[in-house]
């Protein structure tokens, strides 16, 4: 992940609401989410949802897929996994700080 990539992650994730949609989507897993069911849950207004869901598209954080009528939403757990790496490649003096399996998700 290059340093552009990580930053416009970061800057989708430093906005309230669009951390709160992307933990749903963690939570929700590959099964994903339709943007009602994100709204209900969250308590959004779905034009306002859909603008979020917008940037963290933007940033590769989330993707849709059509399924008949409906948009799911998913999480990027590829590009979480990125960012996570990023962010902690140099922590512990280069060394690895948790067992490789405590770190992995299997999602």
């Amino acid at each position: 992940m290059n340093d552009s990539a990580v930053v416009r992650s970061l800057a989708a994730l430093a906005q309230e609401v669009r951390l709160r949609v992307f933990r749903v989507l963690i939570v929700a897993g590959q099964e994903g989410l339709t943007p009602g069911a994100i709204s209900e849950q969250l308590g959004v207004a779905p034009n306002t949802l859909s603008f979020h869901l917008k940037e963290l598209s933007h940033a590769g954080l989330v993707s849709q897929e059509r399924q008949g009528r409906n948009l799911v939403y998913r999480a990027s757990f590829e590009t979480m996994t990125e960012l996570l790496a990023y962010l902690t490649e140099n922590c512990c003096q280069g060394t690895a700080c948790l067992p490789e399996e405590a770190t992995s998700c299997n999602c």
